[in-house]
């Protein structure tokens, strides 16, 4: 029969998110969360020990003779059972983590519990695209691309306008679609490319070198700027020298002032879970929201309610 904490322990198996801050490295946000969680199983009920027959001798006073050996039948608590003779029941947890975030970035990060950790990996062979929001600095270039950095150069910024800002934007876009379509190993020219692109699943076949699918500014305010970028296979310093080439094709420098995740999959900002949230029952909910959120999904794609009709797929390709 299975424990109060292994009965809890099989509903934390599923995938969650958190927010990680930025200066924390992903293996502390880790292990903080495996200490909480191993903490709420600990603290599940007890679950009754298990009895056993003995025979003791019953008790008498100490001005009683004593007027032989008689024991007697008792049933007794096995000890040896107890908790605080045998320690907690689950000691180590396995918390697998999906894309990780570098130490001075921030945003989603992506955990998996237990079984979740297949789940895991399954997600991530789907060609997933993450989200990130860039911060730059125009004026400065430095050693790793990055405001904290030695600070190598200096330049003027007077000259960089939000319209040449947005052609470098789109010319940068433009070649990572050519790399996109290269990396895919698809004919552009077949129906396969067709349906690919129209369901989003055109990308690289395995690994690749870091593809941007979006790439946008949402803020210019000289020298600062933000962007939003969509990606496939990058890394956080590779999207802090993406804001150093940007400075260089517009005639400056530029440093990167921030790097925050706001999406990584089907996980966005709404779904992390904040750090005074990082504790077992609030890791329970969230991996019951991503359980049904994935059975919806399941439901509409088995339900012919849901799917296209024929004449609607026929206009769909027309268009």
């Amino acid at each position: 029969m299975a424990t109060p904490a292994i009965r809890m322990f099989r509903r934390f198996e599923g995938l969650f998110c958190v927010y990680k801050p930025s200066g924390v490295h992903w293996k502390l946000v880790r292990d903080t969360i495996e200490t909480n969680l191993l903490k709420g199983l600990s603290a599940t009920p007890i679950q009754q020990l298990p009895q056993e027959v003995r025979f003791l001798e019953p008790p008498r006073s100490e001005t009683e003779a004593p007027k032989g050996l008689t024991l007697s039948a008792a049933s007794v608590p096995v000890l040896s059972k107890h908790p605080l003779v045998t320690g907690p029941e689950f000691q180590h947890i396995r918390v697998g983590v999906g894309h990780r975030l570098d130490a001075f970035s921030s945003g989603v990060l992506v955990l998996a519990v237990g079984n979740g950790n297949k789940a895991l990996n399954d997600l991530y062979r789907t060609r997933v695209t993450r989200e990130y929001t860039l911060e730059g600095e125009f004026g400065t270039a430095t050693d790793d691309f990055s405001h904290k950095g030695r600070i190598i150069e200096r330049s003027t910024y007077d000259h960089i306008t939000q319209d040449k800002l947005d052609r470098v934007l789109a010319m940068l876009e433009g070649v990572n679609q050519k790399a996109l379509l290269m990396y895919s190993n698809v004919d552009m020219s077949s129906q396969e490319a067709y349906e690919m692109a129209v369901r989003g699943l055109l990308g690289p076949d395995g690994k690749s070198q870091p593809i941007l699918t979006g790439l946008r500014c949402v803020h210019f305010q000289p020298p600062n700027f933000t962007l939003e970028v969509q990606c496939i296979n990058e890394t956080q310093k590779y999207l802090r020298k993406i804001v150093h080439e940007i400075g260089l094709e517009l005639r400056s420098t530029a440093a990167c002032t921030g790097v925050r995740r706001t999406r990584d999959g089907p996980f966005t900002l709404q779904n992390a879970l904040l750090r005074h949230h990082w504790t077992a029952s609030d890791v329970l909910q969230a991996i019951g929201q991503y359980h049904s959120k994935k059975k919806d999904s399941h439901a509409q794609i088995r339900n012919p309610a849901f799917q296209p009709t024929e004449g609607s797929t026929t206009t769909t390709k027309q268009q």
